[in-house]
């Protein structure tokens, strides 16, 4: 069946499957967590809101085509600066939109979902192992840990800084002018608890997207990749601050479930709104009130 077809019949939705649900998740996530300057986040937004509201937007091969456009675009304005799930996100308008001139597109699209989801986790651990040694080291999660702020509770609670460490490891940390040293460089306070969380996160990621990229790359249908990526994500995104990383994977996986995978679906669209909420609740910060930190 054309795709064409589809477009604004009574039964287009149902004949799409769970894709459906899949691009509006896409499109959700748009919504919450705007991408670009005005330029491109202005058109971007009314797009995403469009294609919630009105289903023949939702399912028409234009739509999918401007968005590919506007978030290619975003990536050149912003060149290079752009987070990693910028791309993705350009990929996957892309490749929504190849899906629905097809003559195959639940397939098209799911087999595209499984492709973006195996090279982008393939791409992110062979960084890790080969491209990037300050990571394996843990030099990566030791120097983001003490001088991001958005993991500073959680460096506390469970790594076992004071804020006062934290002042004192950034101060140590901030760069100098170029050429000059310190005569008596300052030493970082790492208690062990914060040793431990740093080589806990790197191992944790490196096992976790191992995992991913065999099941996807390796398995073209199963139950053990979607529980790898839900498992992921659910676990990932409850410390890691780039929630719209976890709801862009996340929807990439409902696309490949098949109609009568209802547990599954079900499972995707919940870990959607955890990550949300994740991303909403200040869960680490409440932690530590309680403990008294």
């Amino acid at each position: 069946m054309r795709w064409r077809s589809l477009l604004g019949h009574p039964e287009a939705e149902r004949a799409l499957g769970p894709a459906a649900t899949a691009l509006r998740l896409t499109l959700l996530s748009v919504l919450i967590l705007p991408v670009g300057s005005w330029a491109v986040r202005t058109p971007t937004l009314v797009l995403a809101a469009l294609g919630l509201l009105e289903r023949r937007v939702l399912l028409a091969p234009a739509t999918w085509l401007l968005l590919a456009m506007l978030t290619g675009l975003r990536l050149v304005l912003d060149w290079p600066l752009p987070d990693n799930h910028a791309y993705l996100l350009a990929y996957w308008c892309l490749a929504v939109f190849l899906a629905l001139v097809s003559s195959t597109p639940e397939g098209v699209l799911a087999g595209a979902a499984r492709w973006l989801v195996g090279l982008a986790f393939l791409f992110s651990l062979l960084w890790k192992v080969l491209l990037a040694p300050e990571y394996l080291d843990g030099r990566f999660f030791r120097v983001t840990l003490m001088t991001d702020n958005r993991f500073a509770e959680a460096a506390m609670l469970f790594g076992g800084l004071t804020e006062e460490d934290l002042r004192m490891n950034r101060e140590a940390l901030r760069p100098l002018p170029e050429g000059a040293e310190l005569l008596d460089p300052p030493v970082l306070v790492e208690p062990p608890a914060f040793r431990g969380l740093a080589a806990a996160a790197t191992w944790w990621l490196v096992g976790i997207e191992s995992l991913v990229a065999v099941a996807f790359l390796g398995w073209r249908r199963g139950w053990f990749r979607h529980f790898a990526l839900i498992g992921f994500c659910v676990l990932t995104y409850a410390m890691a601050p780039v929630a719209g990383f976890g709801w862009l994977l996340l929807a990439l996986g409902l696309a490949q479930c098949d109609p009568n995978e209802r547990g599954l679906r079900a499972a995707y669209v919940t870990s959607f709104f955890l990550v949300l909420a994740y991303a909403g609740v200040p869960w680490t910060r409440l932690l530590l009130s309680l403990r008294g930190g």
